[in-house]
């Protein structure tokens, strides 16, 4: 089990920025890739960056290419989202996502969702 606790939304003027936070515990040494995932009203969840948790590679959603950075600290065991220049169509629930099962590829544990809102 992989325990997931979200930190750092908010509510910002458009062209700020945010960061926010995914710190893990439980079965740590199994997670293979960190997500991050955001929903906004009346959407469907949408991918936003992702990042491997031992090599540390990272992939983006091409609207937040430039603007967002995902990282991670892996003796705290925390992901971080970095996210600057926001747009009012950033605003949504963010979610991080543990894939810890192989063969990997499915997010198999979630957090509980940090509200950004980005105001024009």
């Amino acid at each position: 089990q992989v325990q997931l606790v979200e930190s750092g939304g908010g509510l910002v003027q458009a062209g700020g920025s945010l960061r926010l936070s995914c710190a893990a515990s439980g079965r740590t040494a199994s997670i293979y890739d960190m997500g991050w995932f955001r929903q906004a009203p009346g959407k469907e969840r949408e991918f936003v960056a992702r990042i491997r948790w031992s090599a540390g590679t990272t992939y983006y959603r091409d609207s937040v290419k430039g603007r967002f950075t995902t990282s991670r600290d892996n003796a705290q065991n925390t992901a971080y989202l970095q996210m600057n220049s926001l747009k009012p169509e950033d605003t949504a629930v963010y979610y991080c996502a543990a894939d810890t099962n192989f063969p990997y590829g499915q997010y198999d544990y979630w957090g509980q969702g940090t509200q950004v809102t980005v105001s024009s």
